[in-house]
């Protein structure tokens, strides 16, 4: 049994704690703001997703695949808006693109983990469908199989994939300003 959460809970605490985080949480996030950040969601999910998929890491665990539902979430509340990529997502698609299959397991773990655990709670209070916070199985069997696959020497890379998930959020804060 892997140690992961416990190895990056710090960095887990601090993305919790930056101020778009509590944004999303307040119920009254501008549905424009929101899909901005669903966008540059879908782009980071279909990039991570499309090399996963290509090099057989999400066999069995097929349905946690999200970025075709993040973009008809976007799409819903963004309705053929103009909306730049931040910075934050363009550097994060450029750094998976060089890591190794463990590695890369490591950002499936951060984003798909929450999806599945604090997705859960962002899901009420934001607007639109929420269907990329619908998963198809049970939920505690998705997360026991991505736990199994799980390595504490994936510590590092999962500390650098909240680190960009922090840039991203600050990123999305001064938007809000």
């Amino acid at each position: 049994m892997s140690n992961l959460k416990q190895l990056t809970m710090e960095h887990h605490r601090s993305a919790e704690r930056c101020g778009f985080v509590k944004t999303l949480l307040s119920g009254s996030i501008n549905p424009v703001v929101y899909g901005t950040f669903l966008l540059n969601q879908y782009h980071k999910y279909s990039a991570l997703e499309s090399l996963a998929h290509s090099r057989g890491l999400l066999t069995g665990i097929e349905s946690i695949q999200r970025a075709d539902k993040i973009l008809v979430d976007a799409t819903e509340l963004l309705l053929h808006q103009n909306i730049d990529l931040l910075e934050s997502t363009t550097e994060y698609v450029n750094h998976i693109q060089t890591l190794n299959d463990h590695d890369l397991f490591a950002h499936i773990y951060v984003h798909h983990m929450g999806d599945l655990s604090g997705g859960q709670m962002i899901k009420k209070r934001v607007p639109g469908a929420c269907t990329m916070y619908d998963f198809d199985g049970d939920v505690n069997e998705i997360k026991k199989e991505i736990r199994s696959r799980c390595k504490d020497s994936m510590a590092q890379e999962a500390k650098m994939c909240f680190d960009f998930a922090i840039k991203q959020f600050n990123e999305m804060t001064q938007l809000t300003a």
